[in-house]
């Protein structure tokens, strides 16, 4: 080898390790940039779950619950709703009836 070539071989070699050098840490840094991706997503997603099932999951089956209590009271309050508009129909049919058997001479 020519020893005027030397210093650029050189210079080529130390090129070389520092692109080599740049490269490893860009590659850790994609890396590290997906794994805080991942973090940062499973933060996003499992927060609202995690909030749901530690403070909201009582109250929301109290509501559920007291929603149920009065779907079973309105039903309830339908059917007596019904019974007392039998026995008015009743009432009045007997009324009806008692008025045209009185009427005749």
């Amino acid at each position: 080898m020519p020893p005027d070539h030397r210093p650029l071989l050189e210079e080529i070699h130390r090129l070389t390790q520092e692109n080599n050098r740049l490269l490893h840490k860009m590659h850790r840094s994609a890396i590290w940039g997906r794994l805080f991706t991942l973090v940062f997503y499973a933060v996003i997603f499992l927060t609202p779950v995690w909030l749901y099932f530690t403070y909201l999951n009582g109250t929301v089956q109290q509501l559920l619950d007291a929603y149920q209590k009065a779907q079973g009271a309105g039903a309830q309050g339908q059917s007596q709703f019904q019974q007392i508009q039998q026995a008015i129909q009743q009432f009045e049919s007997k009324l009806q009836g008692s008025n045209a058997t009185s009427s005749k001479p």
